[in-house]
C-alpha cells in the first residue's frame, strides 16, 4: 500500500497564471507560502520563522475557479498529490515538484477575497482533474 496526499493551509504569492493545453483544458499555477512561526527555547535560544513555498497546480474547473476568484495573497486549502517533473534545456537537466490539487478552498474572510467568491471550490471528478501526461513523472514537452 502507498498514499501520495499532501495538505497544505497557505497563502497564495502570486496570481494564478493560467494556461489552455490540447483541447483548450485550462492549466492554473501558482505558488502558496506556508509558515512555520520563530520561538523561543527554554534555554532562550531564538528560532527564525521559516517560510515554504509550494508549486500548485490546478486543472479544467479547478483551474478556471482559481482564474476568477484567487489571488496573491488570498489563504486557501489545498489537498493535493506530489508529482515531480524534469526536462532538459541546453543540456542541463531541471526538476521541480509540484503538488497537482484534486481539491481547493478559498479560506478568510469573504472581503479577503474576490467579490462573490465561493467559499468552496468543488473539484470535478478524479478522472477530469487528472493531469493529461503520464504519471511517471513528468512530460518533456510542457509549456511550464
Amino acid at each position: 500500500m502507498s498514499l501520495n496526499k499532501v495538505i497544505l493551509i497557505g497563502n497564495v504569492g502570486r496570481d494564478p497564471e493560467v494556461r489552455y493545453v490540447t483541447d483548450n483544458v485550462p492549466v492554473a499555477s501558482f505558488t502558496v507560502a506556508t509558515t512555520k512561526r520563530g520561538y523561543k527555547t527554554q534555554d532562550g535560544k531564538e528560532v527564525p520563522e521559516k517560510t515554504e513555498w509550494h508549486n500548485i497546480v490546478l486543472w479544467r474547473g479547478l483551474a478556471k475557479v482559481a482564474e476568477q476568484y484567487v489571488k496573491k495573497g488570498t489563504q486557501v486549502y489545498i489537498e493535493g498529490e506530489l508529482q515531480t517533473r524534469s526536462w532538459e534545456k541546453d543540456g542541463v537537466k531541471h526538476y521541480t515538484t509540484e503538488i497537482i490539487a484534486g481539491d481547493m478552498q478559498l479560506l478568510g474572510r469573504r472581503s479577503d477575497n474576490a467579490s462573490s467568491a465561493p467559499a468552496v471550490a468543488p473539484a470535478a471528478p478524479a478522472q477530469n482533474n487528472a493531469a493529461p501526461f503520464a504519471a511517471d513523472g513528468g512530460s518533456d514537452d510542457l509549456p511550464f
